[in-house]
């Protein structure tokens, strides 16, 4: 009824679900406390174990900032792609013709162009909300690290309390930042529907395979692993 076919429906399930099994696999299963995303919450625990026996933290307030900005960044960048997203709901009339010349190019209506623009949106409004939400998070953090005492013989255990509360909520705010940064990826794989049905399950896999290199085989994640040992606190 729609206008689509068995396979442009089977590459929008095959999209859906690479996105919920990527998460799964980063964030709810055993293996997923090997990535990357997990060893960097490692380091959050360790930057405020550190943070805690510093009287000038100017060095701790200045990695929050720089937290911040990047976070700020990409929530405004995610506004701009959604006002471009918005933009080609009006412009199917000049861009239907173009792929109709393609030779390769799908016999795309009018109602299939704007429900897959309505689509990229919806990916783009959830990246927003997951970096906005990233964003308030990070300024909680910061209040939480404001409230943290020096560490001295006196307060010892309610410095570390306070302590690890503010690791914890900087390792909530890096989950939806890197949840946000995830829809950007599959985003660029959603891309691929444009074209073709075929091109978007092609880029799908693309996209999942780097996003799983990156987590579990980069050389990135065997720079911040190396001299870690069985002591090491998972959040």
């Amino acid at each position: 009824m729609l206008g689509f076919t068995f396979l442009d429906y089977a590459a929008v399930a095959f999209f859906l679900a690479a996105w919920l099994g990527y998460h799964a696999a980063v964030e709810l299963t055993p293996a997923g406390q090997k990535s990357l995303n997990k060893v960097m919450n490692q380091y959050r625990y360790r930057w405020m174990e550190q943070m805690v026996v510093r009287e000038n933290r100017i060095v701790d307030t200045t990695i929050m900032a720089s937290l911040m900005n990047g976070t700020a960044f990409f929530a405004s960048t995610s506004l701009i792609a959604i006002g471009g997203v918005l933009a080609l709901l009006r412009s199917a009339g000049d861009i239907l013709p173009v792929f109709a010349d393609l030779p390769f190019g799908p016999q795309t209506t009018p109602l299939m162009w704007e429900l897959k623009v309505i689509g990229l949106a919806v990916i783009f409004v959830y990246a927003f909300f997951k970096f906005a939400w990233s964003y308030r998070l990070f300024n909680y953090m910061a209040i939480i690290l404001g409230a943290v005492p020096v560490l001295e013989p006196h307060n010892h255990d309610d410095a570390l309390r306070v302590a690890r509360q503010a690791a914890e909520m900087n390792a909530v705010a890096g989950k939806h930042f890197n949840r946000g940064q995830r829809a950007f990826f599959f985003s660029l794989a959603y891309l691929g529907w444009f074209l073709s049905a075929y091109l978007f399950m092609a880029a799908t896999a693309g996209v999942l395979y780097v996003m799983w290199r990156r987590q579990f085989m980069s050389d990135a994640l065997a720079a911040a692993s190396s001299g870690n040992d069985a002591q090491t606190r998972k959040p």
